[in-house]
């Protein structure tokens, strides 16, 4: 049986994945580049219920389910006119980035799981019983595996496929903030999505009665992180209200009341990434499959990965077999929610004329392609845990 794991990155793909190979009897040792203190990224994600639910044999569930809000209902409206477009049920759940990876790096370290900080990975190389992976800082760590979640920027993911594809930019930067005396009402935790004239908008009533906002500013070309970062807090402001200023939405008010912004980050996705395993290692989550945040579901592939990765190592007779398995199970459902994804963003940077029919199709789009009952093959999607896994 297999006995140990190297992990590569600490985040939720990196966390849950050795939280579930602790289950299945696997030593992980998680290897995160960064420092133990850095996860201060302010912004918040959205976890669907199919991630919650994957979430759930491991014990997890209700730890998550703890934080942040549930996000029950999606209500998308039009910056062009201040009307509503339609409405639908959502079953998901809505956290601090932040709060999260502290959370599970928490319960991580509470059931003995290893986590090694300021461990960039720069190479691995095979050896008699596995592998053995060479860090920046001159340190090394062999196991009887490797599992890459080192995200977007994947070092695995060059390892295993020199001739891996770039991430693709999708056309869309990202930011948002936390506006506390903003109080805009409606139900807690409900979603509303406008489409500006000019840039994309969605804000949430926090428990406290606050506003948690982002926006999507539209880019024609990928401007760089070197050149984001260059942009100060007050031009990135005057930016942001620059494109907001037509608009009939709640983004100045929000964008005023904001303390502190984001800071502009870029989107990216991978329409296929071809290899995702060798006999001893594997990519999994953004590493693998990174998909736009308007499919809302990165977070939730990441754990389901890390879930049927688990099992397949559990029930088969080899790594490889497990990995194999793996991609057989994984690859299908999440090339779609891609797919999904690019599509749900390319209405966020409408020009003028394709912004109004945008408008005008949106109610038959919410119903037939947006609701509840459409988006069913995403959040209904369950892991049985019990279930062996077979080649």
């Amino acid at each position: 049986m297999t006995k140990t794991a190297v992990i590569i990155g600490g985040g939720i793909a990196g966390t849950v994945t050795a939280i579930a190979l602790h289950e299945v009897g696997i030593r992980p040792v998680v290897h995160e580049a960064y420092g133990a203190n850095s996860d201060g990224i302010g912004a918040f994600l959205t976890i669907q219920d199919n991630g919650l639910a994957a979430l759930a044999p491991l014990g997890l569930d209700q730890v998550v389910g703890a934080l942040g809000m549930p996000t029950k209902r999606m209500h998308l409206g039009s910056g062009r006119t201040g009307k509503e477009l339609g409405s639908t049920g959502m079953r998901a759940r809505t956290l601090s980035r932040s709060d999260l990876y502290q959370t599970l790096r928490s319960e991580a370290e509470r059931r003995g799981i290893e986590i090694r900080y300021g461990k960039r990975l720069t190479d691995a190389s095979r050896t008699d019983s596995g592998v053995r992976a060479a860090f920046e800082d001159g340190s090394f760590s062999e196991a009887d595996l490797l599992i890459g979640a080192d995200g977007l920027r994947s070092r695995t993911r060059v390892l295993l496929d020199p001739r891996a594809p770039q991430a693709r930019f999708v056309g869309l930067l990202n930011t948002g903030g936390y506006a506390p005396s903003l109080k805009l009402g409606g139900a807690v935790g409900d979603a509303h999505f406008i489409f500006g004239k000019r840039c994309f908008f969605a804000w949430l009533t926090a428990p406290d009665g606050g506003t948690w906002w982002f926006a999507n500013p539209p880019a024609k070309i990928d401007p760089g992180r070197e050149a984001l970062a260059r942009i100060s807090p007050d031009a990135w402001r005057q930016e942001l209200k620059d494109l907001f200023a037509e608009d009939l939405s709640p983004a100045l008010a929000a964008i005023d009341a904001t303390d502190e912004l984001f800071a502009p980050w870029t989107t990216y996705d991978f329409p296929r990434v071809p290899v995702w395993h060798d006999d001893r290692m594997v990519i999994i989550g953004d590493a693998a499959h990174a998909t736009s945040p308007s499919a809302g579901q990165g977070a939730s592939m990441a754990i389901e990965d890390a879930v049927v990765l688990a099992r397949c190592l559990r029930d088969l007779p080899s790594i490889e077999d497990a990995f194999v398995a793996y991609e057989r199970i994984r690859r299908s459902r999440v090339e779609k929610v891609v797919a999904a994804g690019r599509r749900n963003g390319s209405g966020k940077a409408a020009g003028p004329f394709a912004a109004i029919l945008r408008d005008a199709m949106m109610p038959y789009v919410v119903k037939h392609w947006a609701s509840e009952a459409a988006l069913a093959w995403m959040t209904d999607y369950r892991i049985d845990w019990a279930e062996p896994v077979t080649r």
